[in-house]
């Protein structure tokens, strides 16, 4: 694991002014039933869009906080790395974009009997969002009111 030394100088500036939310109580559901018996959605916030989908708006002050519908089918090498962030090396998402949207390793569970299914649809979002009250108040509900429509039972989150 790395340090923020690594990082430039603007951006440790950044990390130390930023003013961090903790989230009390975590929000968490155990699961009602096996994960084999589960359908799962992935949720990214690697900024991957479709080509024929609008990349994310970097203009936007404190981060785009709209999602893009990523489909089951998808074969993972269109997908386009559009995330804003300088903070980290995008080689390996654009080499492998598995390691932020695992899908290919979701359909080897789901083949191995060890999920029940993955959605027909999966959520990608920007991540680097700096002021989240817009995602958290209207983006966040709107993502999970359609996996709850889809009766996802599992929401893998994948972090950038």
């Amino acid at each position: 694991m790395g340090d923020t030394s690594e990082f430039s100088l603007a951006i440790r500036l950044f990390l130390k002014a930023y003013p961090w939310r903790r989230i009390e109580p975590v929000p968490w559901v155990p699961l009602a039933k096996p994960l084999n018996q589960c359908r799962l959605a992935l949720v990214s916030s690697a900024g991957f869009v479709l080509p024929e989908q609008e990349p994310f708006d970097d203009s936007i002050p404190g981060g785009d906080v709209s999602f893009r519908e990523i489909p089951s089918d998808i074969e993972v090498a269109r997908l386009i790395d559009t995330h804003r962030s300088e903070s980290f090396d995008h080689a390996g998402l654009r080499g492998d974009p598995n390691l932020a949207f695992p899908i290919t390793r979701m359909r080897e569970l789901v083949a191995a009997r060890r999920l029940g299914s993955v959605n027909r649809r999966h959520l990608s979002f920007m991540g680097s969002i700096t002021a989240p009250g817009r995602l958290v108040r209207d983006t966040a509900p709107a993502a999970a009111r359609q996996l709850a429509q889809d009766a996802v039972d599992v929401a893998l989150l994948v972090p950038v």
